[in-house]
């Protein structure tokens, strides 16, 4: 009697799935990778770390602490860090969305400007969905946020539904019609991801920006530096700088009369530094599209 045989395609059909499977998780794996690189683009960028790391007293990379003070009293930044209980790492991207689309917490509370969710709404859905990617692949960090200091009546959220009335538009950032390619990405960059105007416009009595004085230069910016105006303004902006200045200001840290940016500047450098040729390209066009803004003489 000859011996039984085993058939052949059973065999080969499994050989195949697990061939398939194994394309299917790599192609997973190389598209997670990817999203994480561009993630970290974006991150860097729009300047995280630089909030939320407290460098000065050696906190970890993303555990928040990092002290804000304002007219409104001291925010303090969040734990940005996967942790499941004291950062985000409970979050899923849905949440994530929506504390940069519509400045809502995952349990339902609206965040305070501070956090710049005004410019993070122009974000499009892709590049938060690659930040959120970045930000889950990195180590998680157990330390606890801290709680804001505020004076009253500031102290009490329900005073940002009116605020979100006047401030607020939600977005994602559409491009502008008749305007080229380089100008809408460099509209994006400025408005949006790098949060240009969040510094480097003057705000009112409620914390809001005066946009008719649109990057015209901050008196009261982070930590109490002035941040200076940006538009094309030749006397009190950059009108008088070339391309190249600017590019040199964004990549290196040096300002056309050979001075050595600081402050927060410094730590907007950084990530500034890392921008495309194209990114930075569209971002030079943007600015120098701007209106010239004289910055007001002091009295």
């Amino acid at each position: 009697m000859e011996n039984a045989r085993r058939p052949v395609f059973p065999r080969l059909a499994w050989a195949v799935a697990a061939l398939l499977l194994s394309a299917s998780g790599a192609r997973a794996a190389d598209a997670e990778s990817d999203a994480v690189k561009r993630g970290q683009y974006i991150f860097e960028v729009a300047d995280c770390a630089g909030c939320h790391t407290d460098v000065k007293n050696k906190g970890k990379p993303l555990a928040g602490g990092r002290a804000l003070p304002t007219p409104f009293g001291t925010f303090f930044t969040p734990n940005i860090t996967p942790d499941k209980e004291h950062g985000i790492g409970g979050w899923s991207l849905a949440d994530f969305k929506r504390a940069l689309r519509q400045g809502i917490s995952p349990s339902g509370f609206y965040y305070y400007p501070a956090f710049p969710y005004p410019s993070f709404t122009g974000m499009s859905d892709g590049d938060i969905a690659d930040l959120y990617a970045y930000l889950m692949a990195q180590p998680p960090v157990a330390a606890p946020s801290k709680p804001h200091d505020l004076k009253f009546p500031f102290s009490f959220r329900f005073t940002l539904l009116g605020w979100r009335l006047l401030y607020f538009s939600e977005g994602p950032l559409r491009p502008v019609a008749g305007k080229d390619a380089a100008w809408n990405r460099g509209d994006y960059l400025v408005n949006a991801v790098a949060h240009c105007g969040e510094c480097h416009t003057p705000r009112n009595f409620l914390g809001g920006l005066q946009q008719s004085r649109a990057f015209s230069g901050n008196p009261q910016g982070p930590d109490g530096q002035k941040a200076p105006n940006i538009t094309p303004d030749p006397q009190t902006g950059i009108g008088k700088w070339s391309d190249d200045d600017i590019a040199t200001l964004l990549k290196d840290g040096l300002t056309p009369a050979g001075d050595v940016v600081g402050s927060g500047m410094a730590e907007v450098v950084k990530g500034t530094g890392k921008l495309s040729e194209g990114d930075l390209h569209a971002l030079i066009v943007y600015l120098k599209s701007l209106p010239p803004i004289a910055t007001p003489k002091k009295g």
